[in-house]
């Protein structure tokens, strides 16, 4: 038997894996670059920083919020050097907030909201306050709850015996950035294997070097292995190196069973290799295989709930998501991140991933054009 460095696939592999990593942008894109946007989103939504809101005053006549302000705001001037009334709420247990209050005309303020630049519109009706805002905009409903409350108790919001009563949730998992890691980790593993695999057998088809290669004493199967295996290998080494960053950045913990998260994983990356043989199978133009692989990976990317919950969609599509393989993989993951599953959660996505994987790259193979 001969040395496993002798064997074909050992040498295919390891030139496919260095012709990888001799390339500086595949480092940066698999491995910086998630890690970039973990920690920008991650200290965008895990820091503890005022909430600002912006409250247009469109009011003919004196009403109970002038004298509020008057007895409360405070009086500057924003780049525009308009007149601003700030009122400022202070509260320890859920957060301060922040009232900008600007006088406007109904046009400034209509142009202003449809611009994002304000949340809401105070008028009157002979001296009552009325308030404006879109009701399908979650801040702008927010920034009602809170100013109306603030105009019914002034004096006690923000520190008044409610506090007792209010306990911060704080368990692992329910921060955005627990949410968040998964969702990077399988959203790299699909990219890395559609461009990595796809594009790899289109360009090659493209340039002739699959008809040299394949007369050869290659074996075919050989080279979509040796594809495979490296791609795997590298989502690993990337999937680790964002956790280790996450974990260190932002203490993430992985609550469920690591064999069970091994599994899942490997299965995803079945189904995308599965996948991207398929779109490879025929195409010889890069420009096409392109086009193909972004038909495929952009959908998944906006619907599988990579860096939002897909619980946003309408109801009637969240069947059709869930039926998606990066929806299937990337909950599976999630679960085991942050809710403690283990291998019984995991075996009817890990099936179905691999079998999905294994009919797409069967059909793919049947269709393969070699040159």
């Amino acid at each position: 038997m001969k040395p496993i460095q002798n064997t074909q696939l050992y040498q295919l592999s390891k030139a496919y894996f260095l012709e990888i990593i001799r390339e500086p942008e595949v480092l940066f894109w698999g491995m910086i670059f998630p890690v970039l946007i973990s920690i920008g989103l991650g200290l965008a939504f895990t820091q503890s920083t005022d909430t600002k809101f912006h409250v247009l005053m469109v009011t003919e006549h004196h009403t109970e919020l002038d004298d509020m302000l008057t007895e409360y705001a405070k009086t500057s001037q924003n780049k525009n050097g308009n007149e601003l009334s700030v009122w400022k709420i202070t509260d320890d247990i859920l957060g301060n907030t922040e009232f900008s209050f600007e006088r406007s005309d109904w046009h400034s303020a209509i142009i202003s909201l449809k611009r994002g630049e304000a949340e809401l519109i105070v008028g009157d009706s002979l001296g009552e306050l009325r308030y404006h805002f879109d009701p399908h905009n979650s801040q702008a409903q927010l920034v009602y709850m809170k100013l109306s409350a603030l105009m019914k108790s002034p004096a006690t919001t923000g520190s008044s015996d409610s506090e007792a009563f209010i306990e911060p949730l704080t368990l692992k998992g329910v921060r955005y950035i627990d949410f968040l890691i998964p969702g990077l980790i399988t959203f790299g593993m699909m990219g890395s294997i559609m461009w990595g695999i796809s594009y790899t057998i289109i360009e090659r088809r493209s340039q002739k070097l699959l008809r040299r290669m394949v007369a050869t004493p290659m074996k075919k199967t050989n080279f979509l292995i040796a594809l495979m295996v490296v791609r795997t290998v590298m989502n690993i080494v990337e999937a680790l190196f964002l956790f280790f960053f996450a974990w260190l950045i932002f203490d993430i913990e992985i609550q469920g069973n690591i064999g069970a998260l091994f599994v899942i994983f490997l299965a995803g990356n079945i189904a995308f290799t599965g996948i991207a043989i398929l779109i490879s199978s025929r195409t010889s133009k890069t420009e096409v295989g392109s086009g193909w692989i972004n038909a495929v990976q952009m959908p998944m990317m906006i619907l599988s709930g990579v860096f939002f919950s897909y619980h946003n969609f309408p109801e009637w599509s969240l069947g059709v998501i869930k039926l998606l393989p990066l929806t299937a993989v990337t909950d599976g993951i999630r679960s085991i991140f942050i809710e403690g599953a283990g291998w019984v959660e995991i075996i009817t996505p890990t099936l179905a991933l691999t079998a999905f994987g294994l009919i797409c790259a069967i059909i793919g193979l049947r269709w393969f054009k070699w040159y």
